[in-house]
């Protein structure tokens, strides 16, 4: 009896020591990133499990608050660098009501026209108008190129997140293996600890999910479900960069097509995925960086190129609205088209057979065949757009060419002709009735000027804008070489023909009174009082139709988007913050150390020890005595 409770004292110590040394690796360890908390098993052995052994070494791991962890660290990854990069956008407008800001900048434009306008004849005031105008532009570029340099940082963090993301995938792979094989379970937690570290730091860059293998090893994937790491075998990630972006640097599923860089998955069996087409990423700072430069800022370059093209055109061109027409049966409208130019839309407001009322956009163009045209980089990015194909010299572009062009182009369920009573270049478009759509409103936007140099032509409109990345040419909205709408603002510049002749601010002709007010009121009011469209694209006043609004009003609008939408950005990763704080404390708690249970757990078991001792000293006493009869 005494030897059996010689053996089992000294088992006892033996766990006893042994439990000692996992509360001192837990206090050790208390402040250790991604350490979670060691247990020590005891085995009871022996006849009549009268014994005890020392088992295996366990962490005290909260599965569902690990999980919990890696969510909300993907999604404060995610909010994190949307504020971030929102914030930046913001500030790129300046502070609201400072004379540097886009509003300032755009007040002292309008403010310098209505000068001029009080007094046309003063050199001074000409002067000051082509400086505020150039301002305008220059302030338009400036943060136009912000935009783009952001893109282009977004870019380098995808490249470097991807490599990142890359090193942890194969850093699981290997800790997948080292488990497997791990010779004690001391050993293995430790690997384990590791192994979980690796897949917290890659939850801040995707969404990811794990499941757990017989074998130890852990299987992880995409919350879509690519698979990212299966047991020893890790996917390989790519990201072709393509350095410095630009405005008409966008995504495309054709690699010959795409101007930005894509995230490439090798997943193991050697099938190849476009992450970014699947949308398999969809949390993180992996799929923030790629909606901010493939959905936010392009958009924030969206609202300035229509900024710029709006300003360009509202000082140029003519709005032409239909007057209604008829003929018998038919009815439609007569507008006045005279000066058309490439990409002076025509737009047609119609309704179908079934009461369904959309938008048809007549699209010239001086190719053959006629330059297609993306109906997001118009006015309404929900119409149909038709284009047709005019001649390019205006000498040429005589009133029955534009009739038989447009004829062509609408078909047989429209009526196309030259108007009687009206100008030379006024065309009539009547419905032909039957199953045809019902025509409702007629418009155009149609540049007066036939040259940057043709700025006296006898119209109060003026091309006070040019584009200079195309020439310094006029800005028609053109589509034929691509959309002359991308990248405008950072391209829009005062026309030289005004800034070194600033007598053509006032004189609409070279028999013009230079006392005449006419232009300078007529582009003032341009800029703050005439309606014009923009596109929905945009994202000002929604995304389902276009909205109207003064050149003025829609810079306006513009800074107070990006104003609420940094502050929204800003308020969203705060209280994800609060999530992920939560989930980190209910983790820790979990998981954790917590030194003050430890050292109650270190009494317990100094306790433990000292009784342990005492029977072994009570065993080797009665042993003794037994030796001695």
């Amino acid at each position: 009896m005494s030897l059996n409770a010689l053996n089992t004292a000294t088992a006892g110590l033996r766990l006893t020591q042994a439990q000692i040394g996992i509360v001192s690796q837990n206090v050790a360890n208390a402040g250790t990133v991604g350490y979670v908390k060691r247990t020590l098993d005891s085995v009871t052995t022996g006849p009549g499990n009268s014994g005890v052994a020392t088992g295996t070494v366990g962490r005290a791991l909260d599965a569902a608050a690990l999980k919990q962890l890696r969510l909300e660290t993907s999604g404060a990854a995610y909010t994190a660098l949307n504020s971030a990069v929102l914030t930046q956008v913001d500030k790129l407008y300046g502070t609201p009501g400072d004379s540097n800001a886009l509003d300032g900048v755009v007040n002292s434009f309008a403010s310098s026209l209505q000068t001029l306008a009080a007094n046309p004849s003063s050199s001074a005031a000409r002067s000051g108008a082509v400086t505020a105008a150039s301002s305008l532009a220059a302030k338009i570029g400036t943060i136009a190129s912000g935009v783009q340099d952001l893109r282009t940082a977004m870019e380098s963090q995808l490249a470097q997140d991807t490599a990142k993301a890359g090193s942890l995938l194969t850093s699981i792979a290997d800790l997948n293996t080292r488990v497997q094989s791990a010779g004690d379970s001391a050993s293995k937690a430790d690997l384990l600890d590791r192994r979980d570290q690796a897949i917290n730091a890659l939850s801040a860059l995707m969404d990811v999910q794990t499941v757990g293998q017989s074998d130890g090893s852990v299987s992880v994937f995409t919350t879509t479900g690519v698979t990212l790491v299966d047991r020893s075998n890790a996917t390989k990630l790519s990201f072709d960069s393509r350095g410095t972006l630009s405005p008409d640097a966008t995504y495309a599923t054709d690699p010959s097509k795409r101007g930005v860089g894509t995230i490439t998955a090798v997943i193991p069996g050697g099938a190849s995925i476009d992450l970014v087409a699947s949308g398999a990423v969809r949390s993180g700072s992996i799929a923030a960086a790629l909606e901010i430069r493939d959905t936010v800022l392009p958009q924030a370059q969206r609202q300035l190129d229509d900024l710029a093209a709006g300003l360009s055109r509202s000082m140029s061109d003519k709005l032409s609205t239909g007057t209604a027409a008829t003929d018998g049966t038919k009815s439609g409208f007569d507008i006045d088209l005279t000066g058309l130019s490439a990409g002076n839309a025509v737009t047609l407001t119609v309704k179908d057979a079934s009461g369904i009322q959309r938008n048809l956009i007549l699209m010239p163009s001086y190719l053959t065949p006629a330059a297609s045209a993306s109906a997001s980089a118009t006015d309404d990015s929900g119409a149909t757009v038709v284009p047709f194909t005019i001649p390019p010299s205006s000498a040429s572009r005589d009133p029955a060419t534009i009739v038989a062009a447009i004829s062509a182009a609408l078909g047989s369920s429209f009526s196309v002709s030259g108007a009687s009573g009206g100008t030379a270049s006024t065309v009539r478009i009547l419905s032909n009735g039957g199953g045809a759509p019902t025509l409702l409103a007629a418009s155009a936007s149609v540049t007066q000027a036939t040259s940057p140099t043709d700025t006296q032509g006898g119209s109060a409109q003026l091309a006070l804008f040019v584009d200079s990345g195309r020439n310094n040419g006029l800005y028609t909205g053109s589509f034929d070489g691509g959309s002359q709408l991308t990248g405008f603002a950072q391209r829009i510049a005062v026309n030289p023909n005004v800034s070194t002749t600033t007598s053509t601010l006032v004189a609409t002709s070279a028999t013009a009174a230079s006392s005449d007010s006419t232009r300078p009121q007529a582009l003032y009011d341009a800029l703050t009082k005439t309606q014009r469209t923009f596109s929905s694209s945009s994202g000002i006043g929604g995304i389902n139709a276009p909205t109207t609004s003064t050149v003025s009003g829609f810079a306006q609008s513009i800074i107070a988007s990006q104003g609420a939408a940094a502050s929204s950005a800003q308020d969203l990763d705060e209280g994800q913050s609060v999530a992920l704080a939560t989930a980190q404390s209910r983790f820790s708690t979990q998981s954790g150390v917590n030194i003050d249970e430890e050292m109650s757990k270190l009494i317990e078991l100094q306790t433990a020890y000292t009784a342990n001792a005492r029977v072994l000293t009570a065993a080797r006493d009665m042993l003794d005595t037994l030796l001695r009869i």
